[in-house]
C-alpha cells in the first residue's frame, strides 16, 4: 500500500533480525502473483533478478509452509506463483496494513503532521 504525502506507515513481522514480511516483500509478492514469474516480476518492480530471488527464497524459508511455488521452464511452462498461503499471508498482510492507516488517520495523525519542522 502506498501511502502518499507526508505520512508513511509500514509494518513489519520479524524473524530474528530479519522482516520475514514488510512493504518490500509484499510487494515481490504482487509483482510474482501479477507477473507469474520471478524474472518478469524483478523487471516489472525494477529489482534485479538476483535480489528478486533471493527475497522469493527468504520468504520461503521464514514460514512453515512455502509461499512462490517455481517451474523450471521457458515460455508457459515455467514460472512462479503463490502457494494457497502465500496468497493468505499476503491478504493478511495487506489487511492489517489497511486496518493500521484507518485507525491512524484523524486528529492524532493530522496533528502529528501539522507538528513536524518545516523542510529547507
Amino acid at each position: 500500500m502506498a501511502i502518499d504525502g507526508p505520512v508513511k506507515l509500514s509494518f513489519q513481522l520479524m524473524r530474528d533480525a530479519e522482516p520475514a514480511i514488510g512493504p518490500g516483500k509484499a510487494l515481490v509478492l504482487e509483482a510474482i502473483d501479477r507477473e507469474g514469474s520471478i524474472s518478469a516480476a524483478g523487471r516489472a518492480i525494477g529489482m534485479s533478478y538476483r535480489r528478486i530471488w533471493l527475497l522469493a527464497e527468504s520468504l520461503n524459508t521464514d514460514w512453515r509452509e512455502r509461499v512462490i511455488e517455481t517451474r523450471v521452464g521457458g515460455g508457459k511452462s515455467g514460472g512462479a506463483q503463490l502457494t494457497p498461503f502465500g496468497r493468505k499471508l499476503l491478504d493478511t498482510y495487506r489487511n492489517v496494513e489497511a486496518r493500521m492507516m484507518a485507525v491512524a488517520v484523524g486528529d492524532d495523525l493530522d496533528w502529528l503532521v501539522a507538528a513536524r519542522a518545516p523542510t529547507g
